[in-house]
């Protein structure tokens, strides 16, 4: 069976798994306190040109994103966020568990603008509101759009203007920059904080987390600790994104999943088949007929985005780093 379900479905890239196996019997510090850690949170300090930034390493993204925010807020606070993003939908209130209401913001393309934080913050005021203080972004977003670096820093002037943090979730940090994003300098400089995710570009597991505003450094790994997320073979982190990253193969994995979701769009509208937004990086959502959609779940994998109500069912199909040509044909003959 094809499967464009997800792009964390493969194991990890053979580079990464021949590091974890090249070091496999060294001892090693725990915790996350030993050389490959040190090694890949300097690589990622150099790519970003932030030498001061803080850098910490996670297992996945929901852990990141829970333990960021907790840290970062007080108990009265609240989170400014596009109604499709992954705290508002796909992390079961794990912000919410903390004590932080989330401010969810219609946004049909999944991107903020400045006028909704804007109307976010003039909705609440007074002691008896939360006080907004975190805009959360995520690149690529939910729908598979691209903030712009101009858009980033549209939202980062916002932010400045009215005392907010801006944290961006970055899992498909990599398919948001080759895509024509803003790179990885641009957000260490714009984003209080942000991720790049590994889990969906080729390693077995992993985030980090960059943290750019020294405000909000100290003392983080308490935070860490208080909610499980320091790793005891923490090395396991460090090895896999010093492997991925040295070399610029981080990049290039991104650069293919979004080239293979390309090749699938070019295919999905020569085939006169409408898209619910134009993507310009891995995922791709197309509108099907729902008897197209029941027949294509008995050969391929893939979510269900939504019910249309007229007959149709918007699907995503993602592509990844080991996607193949073939597999994308394979699936765009399914759909003649």
């Amino acid at each position: 069976m094809l499967n464009f379900r997800n792009d964390y479905s493969a194991g990890a890239h053979p580079a990464v798994m021949e590091a974890l196996c090249r070091t496999n019997l060294e001892l090693t510090p725990g915790y996350g306190t030993d050389s490959y850690c040190r090694e890949a949170a300097d690589l990622i300090r150099s790519l970003c040109g932030a030498p001061e930034a803080a850098v910490h390493f996670f297992t996945g993204g929901t852990q990141v994103n829970k333990t960021a925010l907790a840290a970062f807020l007080r108990p009265y606070e609240a989170v400014i966020a596009p109604a499709s993003a992954h705290i508002c939908v796909h992390e079961s209130g794990a912000i919410e568990q903390d004590g932080h209401k989330v401010l969810h913001l219609p946004a049909p393309d999944g991107k903020l603008t400045p006028e909704a934080v804007r109307g976010a913050v003039s909705a609440h005021s007074g002691e008896h509101m939360v006080l907004p203080r975190l805009v959360y972004v995520s690149n690529t977003t939910e729908l598979g759009t691209v903030y712009s670096r101009a858009e980033l820093e549209a939202l980062r002037a916002v932010c400045g203007e009215l005392d907010l943090y801006l944290y961006c979730d970055g899992a498909r940090l990599g398919c948001a920059i080759e895509a024509g994003g803003a790179g990885f300098a641009d957000y260490a400089a714009l984003c209080d904080a942000f991720t790049i995710g590994g889990t969906k570009n080729g390693l077995l597991f992993g985030e980090a987390l960059v943290i750019a505003n020294p405000a909000l450094q100290p003392c983080f790994r308490h935070c860490m600790k208080q909610q499980g997320a320091i790793l005891a073979k923490g090395r396991l982190l460090g090895v896999q994104f010093a492997a991925i990253l040295d070399g610029g193969l981080y990049l290039s994995l991104a650069a293919h999943s979004n080239a293979l979701a390309r090749r699938l769009t070019k295919g999905l509208r020569a085939l006169g088949i409408p898209l619910l937004v134009d993507s310009p990086s891995n995922q791709v959502f197309p509108l099907l007929p729902d008897g197209v959609v029941e027949r294509l779940a008995a050969h391929a994998a893939f979510e269900i985005q939504q019910l249309s109500g007229d007959g149709r069912t918007c699907v995503r199909f993602v592509t990844g780093w080991s996607t193949t040509e073939a597999e994308v044909d394979a699936l765009l003959a399914l759909l003649e």
